[in-house]
């Protein structure tokens, strides 16, 4: 998207020019080409907002639709719609709420993030990951490893925040976008985001805090949020105070501690619910832990959980504690729950077809979880996959036709499945 780079990169560079400066006149990068190249970056088969709208029938009507949407944003007589919520299942049994803005809200939502990214990106620290361009899950896994394994913070703070996206104070979250973005445009924007009503179960309701996940401006807000709240305090405030080393590693929301010396540890544990309290957060005290990693000789090794894998001290091949990790037991059983109810609903389609579209998912599975250390656990995912397939595929009405011999000449040379493979593999891990 080359214009939207060019772009971009402006921002950049004023934001550089003027550090520490609230900017102005910031939408007036938002023009048709912008939005109609964030129009094309849009999911096509995401799921519709309050007016049902697709976005193919937008795209039927983006000629005009886009001009007119310019204009009411340009001149602030645009109005959030309401965002249409649903629940979607979490790892613990629990449901998660999700707001769906329209398309056109959607659309809009993304342009103003862009426009604001670049700024943020001048900002933000290296250790937050989450939802940034450029960072990914993987590249904190990797500092994690690092800072544990080679640099020797084995006292870690396990947080768990509690409903963090539902609970972001409106009037702070206004008080840190004042530090950077001045622009009265884009600030009204924005303040109608905040303000838009939430339909569920045909009533709606209009929240006095928090962003509701789903819309496109949520995670860049949810991050500007917890880089004051917690990263800036963290690094600035509080790590100049410990006599050893530490490090802050945050993934959106998910966040973690680590230190060299556990009375650090302690002085951190105990602050910590006060600062983030002092801006309407809280932690969950029965999900967060103060943990001394150690390698389980003579009693059972500490664990944690960190986006989806569970991590605990182990040995290298030279002998060395290093952090080793596996794919979380609860993360395991949703993949393969989901893959039985995808086989059950998919088991009548051509065979040929089937295999075709679980290679797929089961390419998507490797490609995260296929990191270093957990060989074990991706075969174990394959060969729990291989057996619902056979499954599934003796359940398609009438006799069972498939034995295991012919099934497996099926999946090993007739339509392989894909086996395991590490996609990441760290080259430290092996020294």
């Amino acid at each position: 998207m080359e214009k939207m780079s060019t772009v971009e990169m402006q921002i950049a560079e004023r934001a550089r020019n003027y550090p520490g400066e609230a900017l102005t006149n910031l939408h007036q990068f938002i023009d048709e080409a912008i939005l109609a190249e964030c129009f094309n970056s849009l999911n096509k088969r995401g799921a519709s907002g309050v007016d049902r709208e697709t976005w193919y029938e937008y795209n039927e009507q983006k000629g005009d639709r886009i001009p007119e949407l310019l204009s009411k944003f340009k001149s602030g007589t645009y109005r959030a719609p309401n965002i249409r919520r649903v629940y979607i299942p979490k790892g613990d049994g629990k449901q998660r709420p999700l707001g769906i803005p329209t398309v056109e809200d959607k659309l809009l939502q993304t342009a103003v993030a862009n426009v604001l990214t670049p700024v943020y990106e001048e900002i933000f620290y290296d250790t937050s990951y989450g939802f940034r361009p450029g960072k990914s899950q993987h590249q904190a896994l990797d500092m994690l490893f690092k800072e544990v394994s080679f640099k020797g913070k084995r006292y870690i703070i396990d947080a768990d925040m509690k409903n963090y996206f539902g609970s972001i104070d409106h009037q702070r979250l206004r008080e840190f976008l004042d530090l950077r973005i001045r622009d009265g445009v884009i600030r009204k924007m924005i303040d109608k985001w905040l303000k838009a009503g939430i339909l569920e179960d045909g009533n709606v309701s209009y929240p006095k805090e928090g962003t509701p996940q789903g819309g496109s401006i949520s995670p860049l807000l949810s991050n500007i949020y917890l880089h004051h709240v917690l990263d800036e305090w963290f690094i600035e405030q509080i790590q100049p105070l410990l006599k050893g080393e530490s490090f802050i590693i945050r993934y959106a929301d998910d966040f973690l501690l680590g230190f060299t010396r556990k009375e650090d540890a302690e002085r951190v544990m105990q602050v910590l619910p006060k600062r983030l309290g002092k801006y309407g957060l809280a932690l969950n005290p029965e999900k967060t832990r103060l943990l001394e990693l150690h390698d389980g000789e003579g009693q059972k090794p500490c664990t944690f959980d960190f986006l989806g894998f569970t991590h605990y001290i182990g040995k290298s091949q030279k002998g060395r504690d290093i952090l080793k990790r596996k794919t979380s037991s609860k993360k395991l059983s949703a993949s393969l729950k989901r893959m039985n109810e995808w086989l059950r609903h998919n088991r009548n389609r051509r065979v040929g077809e089937l295999i075709e579209l679980m290679n797929q998912k089961l390419r998507g599975h490797y490609g995260y979880y296929g990191i270093t250390f957990n060989s074990k656990q991706i075969d174990n995912y394959y060969e729990q996959c291989k057996r619902l397939l056979f499954l599934w595929l003796n359940r398609r009405g009438g006799k069972p036709v498939w034995n295991w011999e012919k099934y497996c000449n099926l999946i090993c040379e007739w339509k392989p499945l894909i086996t395991p493979k590490i996609y990441h593999s760290y080259l430290l891990a092996k020294s």
